[in-house]
Parts: C-alpha cells; sequence; structure tokens
C-alpha cells in the first residue's frame, strides 16, 4: 500500500486535528508522536501524521526536527508532504513557520508551495491575504493576548516574507472562485515572477476543496488542517459513513479535563464546566514557590468520586497572564505551567484514569510527551479539527488533545457524549 502523504505537525493538537479531517474523508492514517523509533509499524496506512512539539522552539531546532520527520517520511514513500501549522498562523517574527517552510521546501526540491491557514468552519478565513477569525482581524481577535506567539498583525503575505528568504505572493479568492485552472494559472504566474511561496485565500470549504485538486502535483503544501479536506480525492479516496469511535455507551470511564489555556474559548468551556463537575485551579505562584502543587491535586482527585469528570486547570485572563510573564519570563511561566500539568496527567492515568481530555496545544505536547505516548488512532470527531483518539498501547488510553481556541461553549459535555 503506498503512502500517499505525510503531514508535518508542528505541535500535538494540530495533529490530531489534520489526521481527523484525513480519517473522515476516507484516507488510512496513523499518527506518530514525535519520530518513531526503527521497527515502527505503519501498516497500510496512506497517511501518516508525525506530531512534533516544534511550534515555540528556537527555529534551529524547529528545523532539525522537521527535517528529520521529513527523511523518515521519505524513507517510507510519501508522495506529497504537508507541513501543518495552525489556522491562527502562531509564530513570531522568528519563526518557526517561515524557517521550517524554508527548510523543507529545498530539501524536497519544491519550486513553489501554497500558504494556507484557513479553516471556515473554524471560523479562519482568508480574504486579500488577510486572516480572520470570525468577523476580526487576526490582529484583533483574542490571539493578539497569546502568551506565546502574540498575533498583531493580519497580513499573511508579509507575515510569511518577514519569516522567510524567500518572496512571497498572493492567489485571490477572485481566481480561486474561478476554479482549478486559474488557481494553477496563479502559481505559474508568481513562479515565473520568483516567488517560492503563495498565499491563498480561502473564505468556504469549497475553496480549499478546489484547492486541493489544484496543489495535486505539488511536492509540498504548507497550512491549517482544513487544507487536507480537499486531498484525499486526488489519490482516489472518497469520504466514508461515519463510524463509531467503539466506545460502549454504558462504560463507565474514569475521567480527567485539564486546561492549561488561556483562550478566550476555553474559558468559557470552562465555566460551564466548573458549573458541572468538581474543579481545582492550578496556582502558578505556588509551582513557582515550589510547593506540593502536583501531590495535592491528586489527593484531591482521589477524594472525588469516580463517576464524574474531575477539572483541573491554570487557564487565567489575558491580565493575569501578563501579570506572570513580567514576574517570571513569558517562556518559564508557561513552561512551570505545563509541566505541573503533565505531571498531574501521569498521576491520574497512574491512579486509573482511563480518558483525558487536554486543552492548549502546548499543555497538550507536554502531556503527550510525559506520558510517553508513541502512537495513536483517531476516532469520533467532537468538534471540527478535535477528534476522541486512542493511544497504541496494551492498556489504551482514550485521548482528546483540544487546539485552546477550537470548540463551542459546550466542548466538553459534547465530548463526553460522544465518547459514551
Amino acid at each position: 500500500m503506498p503512502l500517499f502523504l505525510g503531514v508535518i505537525a508542528d505541535d500535538f493538537t494540530g495533529a490530531t486535528d489534520i489526521a481527523s479531517i484525513l480519517a473522515r474523508e476516507g484516507m488510512k492514517v496513523v499518527m506518530t508522536i514525535g519520530i518513531p523509533r526503527p521497527g515502527f509499524d505503519i501498516g497500510d496506512a496512506e497517511a501518516v501524521v508525525v506530531a512534533l512539539k516544534s511550534r515555540t522552539i528556537p527555529a534551529d531546532q524547529a528545523v532539525s526536527q522537521s527535517l528529520a520527520a521529513l527523511a523518515w517520511l521519505s524513507e517510507r514513500g510519501a508522495g506529497q508532504i504537508f507541513f501543518k501549522y495552525c489556522s491562527t498562523f502562531d509564530s513570531t517574527a522568528a519563526g518557526n513557520i517561515g524557517p521550517v517552510a524554508d527548510a523543507l521546501a529545498e530539501a524536497l526540491g519544491a519550486e513553489i508551495a501554497v500558504v494556507c491557514p484557513a479553516f471556515p468552519q473554524n471560523g479562519r478565513t482568508v480574504f486579500n491575504g488577510h486572516l480572520f477569525v470570525g468577523r476580526q482581524l487576526l490582529q484583533d481577535s483574542p490571539m493578539k493576548d497569546h502568551p506565546l506567539t502574540p498575533m498583531r498583525r493580519s497580513d499573511l503575505v508579509a507575515l510569511m516574507a518577514e519569516q522567510s528568504a524567500h518572496p512571497v505572493g498572493l492567489v485571490p479568492h477572485e481566481v480561486v472562485s474561478a476554479g482549478e485552472a486559474a488557481i494553477a494559472g496563479a502559481f505559474a504566474a508568481a513562479l515565473s515572477e520568483g516567488k517560492r511561496f503563495v498565499v491563498v485565500d480561502a473564505i468556504h470549504d469549497a475553496h480549499l476543496r478546489v484547492l486541493g485538486k489544484a496543489v495535486r502535483s505539488h511536492r509540498l503544501l504548507t497550512g491549517g488542517s482544513a487544507l487536507a479536506m480537499g486531498l484525499p480525492q486526488n489519490f482516489g479516496i472518497s469520504r466514508k459513513a461515519e463510524k463509531s469511535n467503539g466506545t460502549s455507551p454504558a462504560a463507565k470511564v474514569k475521567t480527567a479535563i485539564l486546561s492549561g489555556s488561556c483562550s478566550q474559548a476555553t474559558r468559557q468551556q470552562l465555566l460551564r464546566a466548573k458549573a458541572l463537575w468538581p474543579s481545582l485551579r492550578i496556582n502558578l505562584d505556588a509551582v513557582a514557590d515550589g510547593q506540593s502543587v502536583v501531590e495535592e491535586a491528586l489527593a484531591w482527585a482521589r477524594s472525588q468520586s469516580e463517576s464524574v469528570p474531575v477539572v483541573i486547570y491554570g487557564s487565567a485572563d489575558p491580565a493575569e497572564v501578563e501579570a506572570n510573564q513580567q514576574r517570571y519570563g513569558r517562556e518559564r511561566a508557561g513552561a512551570m505551567m505545563e509541566q505541573a500539568l503533565a505531571a498531574i496527567a501521569s498521576g491520574l492515568v497512574a491512579d486509573g484514569t482511563a480518558r483525558l481530555l487536554v486543552a492548549g496545544g502546548e499543555t497538550s505536547g507536554a502531556v503527550i510527551s510525559a506520558l510517553k505516548i508513541k502512537g495513536l488512532t483517531i476516532g469520533a470527531e467532537i468538534a471540527p479539527g478535535v477528534p476522541w483518539t486512542t493511544t497504541l498501547a496494551a492498556n489504551p488510553l482514550q485521548v482528546a488533545l483540544k487546539s485552546g481556541n477550537f470548540g463551542g461553549p459546550d466542548f466538553f459535555e459534547r465530548a463526553l457524549e460522544i465518547a459514551g
């Protein structure tokens, strides 16, 4: 069975996001956590998603890890490579999107590659090269206050050009709406002008599906997960009927919700969750002071009924996040909370928790790393871009990894209803 598509994702929630879309569109998908060790069996997978935690690490490290993932995928015959990043283009002026895309394009000999983070079902659209979150420009959205990658501009052409060593062009929505041939013509024109990357407008799913057709011959794609919806058809694969994730509705599974995300969407979801289930907030000052935060959280969780989920969170509003960053430094503040929640996750699983919902990309990465999870199968979709997954292990763990901005206010309730 040929490996049609290899995906390199810059965080774990994004990896489950694109894996979910590819599976929904009919592909056989395997997701790995990091670059697998020798002997890892991809079976009859048609797409393999390699999940890295490279979004906010130094750019040279992100490049090195991404090239190693490319080498591993290429050894397995991946015909096309997709560099997946966030639908809000999470990055800084130093990277990591541009440097990684440059390195992958060079390694693949890709003359041109698209830049399209659009995800219309989640309110991310690209219009005249500008990224919108709902009705707001990216720079006016809550992403302007992201603790690690505050997004203060919306012009994707300018953002990509700032990070990449190559010129960047634009394929506007009028061209995309004109169809596959028009898009291909725009690619040819951009290439003749010396452009190596082209931002492509996408306002709705139909734009992404026709773009998927237009890039069938491209060695490298870059963008958000929704771009993947138009790819399986290029390999003669069609969408299949929805399947159950296999969880018995009658099963009583010990469940925990962990959140480190400070996004507006997650904070709203937590308000509902805290009204429904026992909750405990992790205090960053206590973590910094070396108090027994992890042990106390686990003792608290053990004191709760196993018939209801427990909610453990470090999420805070923008003002508190800023104060914490000023006190401890941006990177240290985030890392301390991630490490505390990851240690709590390990303890919860050791105590018999068999289902975890994790909110926040960096938090998800820390939790998955702490649990030493090597691979996941993709299950039922909770919300666009967020599936349930099951670990490839002797004692499987059911996991949902949620990007901070994804899902409606009732996300956690819906997740548990779908899980059974």
